[in-house]
């Protein structure tokens, strides 16, 4: 697939992760629609990367809008080509916390709901409408790229939620190329390390620091551009199938 002729839809798309993804498709000639939430700013950065980058407003935990917004990017350009899944939360509370209450299972739940249920409505839709792009040469109609996380395999304190969430894109990247194997659509995950997203913009340096020196190396905090570099990466190299593949420095999480 090449970047400078496909168009891509990127959930999250406003910001952090998903951000980078629309920048590098942009800057590469290619074109972006953000899926985004109306107070995301995703407006203002399609307004200011110009005519290639078209914004949709989208919250992927209603389902009927997933399914306008879906069929709304689709006639911004004619065709999708790559679906990047960045949007996600990260509930935190222990199971039993210092006070002995129980986990909010309203909290549990939408993790549930944003990371997974979501994730998966807005690509099962996404994917019917690659499934009737033309394909290439080699039979491609379409890349799906799910951003999971390093938590998905080594959850700490407080993740229960959101490492169930990301465990469970981890573990249908395999079914779900198996399953669009038929219509030319290829489907790759990534997980993150410790990324300098807007999670982390009220953190002190003294802690950014620290996260970052538990990486092997570089002792560095991850970026969205190193994770745009990948999503390029998957989308030229179309024998990547199925795969997970974590960017992350080499960090392994401890429990807390």
């Amino acid at each position: 697939m090449h970047v400078g002729t496909a168009t891509g839809l990127v959930t999250g798309g406003a910001s952090g992760l998903g951000a980078g993804v629309v920048r590098m498709l942009i800057s590469e000639g290619g074109q972006a629609i953000i899926l985004d939430r109306v107070a995301s700013g995703g407006a203002e950065l399609a307004e200011e990367l110009g005519p290639r980058c078209r914004f949709v407003e989208c919250d992927v935990t209603d389902t009927v809008g997933v399914e306008h917004a879906v069929e709304t990017a689709a006639e911004q350009f004619g065709r999708i080509d790559l679906l990047v899944s960045s949007a996600g939360v990260s509930p935190a509370a222990r199971v039993v916390d210092r006070e002995k209450n129980p986990f909010p299972l309203d909290v549990y739940r939408h993790g549930i709901d944003v990371n997974l249920v979501g994730l998966f409505d807005v690509l099962r839709h996404t994917a019917k409408v690659m499934s009737s792009n033309d394909p290439s040469d080699d039979g491609e109609r379409g890349l799906i790229i799910n951003i999971a996380s390093i938590a998905g395999l080594e959850g700490q304190v407080g993740q229960a939620s959101y490492a169930a969430s990301k465990g469970g894109v981890i573990a249908m990247t395999l079914p779900l190329a198996r399953d669009l194997a038929s219509w030319g659509i290829r489907v790759m995950c990534i997980c993150p390390g410790v990324m300098d997203t807007p999670m982390l913009a009220g953190a002190s340096d003294e802690l950014r620091q620290a996260l970052a020196d538990i990486n092997v190396f570089p002792k560095r905090l991850g970026t969205p551009e190193d994770v745009a570099a990948l999503v390029r990466t998957f989308m030229e190299t179309s024998y990547l199938n199925g795969e997970v593949v974590r960017v992350d420095a080499g960090v392994r999480l401890q429990p807390r």
